[in-house]
Order: structure tokens, then C-alpha cells, then sequence
């Protein structure tokens, strides 16, 4: 950590969870206390109720939790698809058109995801690409709000790829299809994975763009914890919270496994 002697440590360590607890873990903790109780009157919520979490894993809640795995698995994969495409595309350009490429695809982060949600929401309320008031309409905001992410990952990983590997499969006569199917994407698996979990974990927390665009028969959860929040049921709110962080963090960690397996190989 940079700090050699014993004293030194201990007060990083101290700064660090002086930081850390109240920024970062009591902000959790709190809302994972406050799913529990029956009531908060005062400074901190009290009694204790499972009541909350029956009430956030069936009907309505239960219909927007599938709604955003749905939306959030989707668009993850269309990203990890687009941003690969674009990566290997960017990565065979020169300097130049490679940072013009970057540029564009970095656009949808470089502006609040309010403004991508209304261009999406003005772009696609006319035909002949009618899709507001669908669920695509939806798909398509969270794919484009993630896809820089994947361009991202997929890009540093394939500039710190080693193309010694490449050059001996071309050498050997292996076509450029092969090449790019049996050497090079097993290469970036693990990146790939890493892409792909990054874009879940996004989409199913993205709520400012989502709020411009859901039609009422496509409801993610994000939406229905600022509903619960917005009048005033600040317990059920922080249930579907846990719920929606609980789900984020098994999948994570699913995928987590998947890129551990991936680099081994």
C-alpha cells in the first residue's frame, strides 16, 4: 500500500474504514435493516417483519424482477455482441479512425442517460421504427447505454493480447474466420465475460433513461423501488432493493465462476 512503516499502516487502514463504513457500507446496511422492520419513527428503522420480502417476491414485484433479468440478460448480450464487433473492427483501423470509433461508441456515458432516454424516446415514437410504448424501446436504451462498456473491455484486452498466437495459426494456413473463432475469441474469453457482467450489473440498476420509456406492461424493478420510495414506503422500497442486490450479486458471481473457468483454460 505504499506505506512501509507500521504506524504509517495503521492509519491508512484507519482513514481507509473511516471512508469506507459510512460512505459505502452503512448506506447498505441500513437499507438491509430497514427491509426488516416493522417501522422508523426515529433514527434508525425498529421491530421485525418478513412481511416486506412477501410482498417483493410475488405479483407485481415478482413480474418486474423478471422484467429487468430479462432486460438487463438482453441487453448485455447485444452489448457484448456490438462492442466485440466494433472492438476487432477498431483494433484492424489506424490511430486515427480507431479514436473516431472510440468516440462514438463512448458517446452514450459521455451525456446524462436522461438526454439518451429522450433522443431514444424522440427517435422512435415515428414509423417507420415505431418501438415507444414497447418493450424493445427499453432493450434498446439499456443496450446503448452499455455497449461503450463492452467496446471498452473488449478493446484493452485485445491491445494487451499477445498476436503471437494469431501469426502462428495464419502461418500454419488457418483462414481468418478460423483464426478469430479457435484462437483469438477463446483468447478474450475471460474479458468477455468480465464485459458481460459489467453490462448486467448496469442495466439492472439503470433507472433515468428506463424512466422516459417503460410502458406500463414493462415495469423493472428500479422503477417500482422509486414508486415505493416516491409514497412514502420506504420499508417495502428497501426490500425490493435488497431483492434487486441480492439477484445483481448471484448473477456476478455466476458469471464471476464462469471467467475464473474461462482462465484457466
Amino acid at each position: 500500500m505504499l506505506v512501509h512503516s507500521r504506524k504509517g499502516k495503521w492509519a491508512t487502514w484507519a482513514v481507509f474504514f473511516l471512508l469506507f463504513l459510512p460512505l459505502f457500507a452503512l448506506p447498505l446496511l441500513v437499507v438491509l435493516a430497514a427491509s426488516f422492520a416493522t417501522n422508523w419513527s426515529s433514527a434508525l428503522p425498529s421491530g421485525f417483519t418478513t412481511g416486506h420480502y412477501t410482498a417483493a417476491t410475488r405479483g407485481a414485484s415478482l413480474q418486474a424482477l423478471t422484467t429487468s433479468l430479462v432486460t438487463a440478460v438482453t441487453a448485455s448480450l447485444l452489448a457484448l455482441v456490438v462492442g466485440t464487433w466494433a472492438a476487432l473492427a477498431a483494433h484492424a483501423l489506424k490511430r486515427r479512425g480507431r479514436r473516431v470509433l472510440d468516440a462514438l461508441f463512448m458517446l452514450p456515458v459521455a451525456v446524462p442517460s436522461v438526454v439518451v432516454g429522450l433522443a431514444i424516446l424522440v427517435a422512435f415514437s415515428k414509423p417507420p421504427m415505431l418501438l415507444n410504448g414497447t418493450r424493445w424501446i427499453v432493450i434498446l436504451a439499456h443496450t446503448v447505454l452499455v455497449t461503450a462498456f463492452a467496446h471498452q473491455s473488449v478493446s484493452a484486452a485485445l491491445a494487451r493480447l499477445d498476436p503471437v498466437y494469431e501469426q502462428a495459426a495464419a502461418s500454419l494456413g488457418a483462414r481468418p474466420s478460423y483464426v478469430l473463432w479457435r484462437v483469438r475469441l477463446p483468447l478474450l474469453l475471460p474479458s468477455l465475460t468480465a464485459a458481460a457482467g459489467l453490462c448486467f450489473a448496469l442495466s439492472m440498476g439503470e433507472l433515468s433513461a428506463t424512466m422516459m420509456l417503460y410502458p406500463p406492461d414493462w415495469t423493472p424493478l428500479p422503477v417500482q423501488i422509486y414508486a415505493a420510495s416516491d409514497r412514502g414506503a420506504l420499508l417495502t422500497g428497501s426490500a425490493l432493493a435488497v431483492v434487486l442486490m441480492t439477484t445483481t450479486v448471484l448473477v456476478l458471481f455466476a458469471v464471476s465462476r464462469i471467467r475464473t473457468k474461462a482462465s484457466y483454460r
